[in-house]
């Protein structure tokens, strides 16, 4: 189990990450541009809540894989529910 450096660090990260969508949206960014790196954002962010306050960062790989696959199988099944709804 991760120490309460790591996690006030992971925090502090997170909080950074938090606002970069008021950046992104605020400043004069390209529509476009800010939706695809908040999006980016989101993504970075679920991938450390996941790891560390998820622990699993200390689960075997197969664990991990399991859920990147389940993940991946959720990403089609969104693009195939948005792609019948046209």
């Amino acid at each position: 189990m991760a120490d309460v450096r790591t996690y006030a660090l992971i925090y502090v990260v997170l909080l950074v990450l938090g606002t970069g969508k008021f950046v992104f949206f605020t400043f004069d960014f390209a529509y476009a541009t800010a939706m695809g790196a908040t999006i980016l954002l989101a993504i970075a962010k679920a991938g450390l809540i996941a790891g560390y306050y998820q622990h699993l960062i200390e689960e075997p790989r197969a664990v991990s894989y399991m859920m990147g696959v389940a993940l991946f199988m959720v990403f089609l099944l969104t693009v195939a529910a948005g792609y019948s709804i046209q």
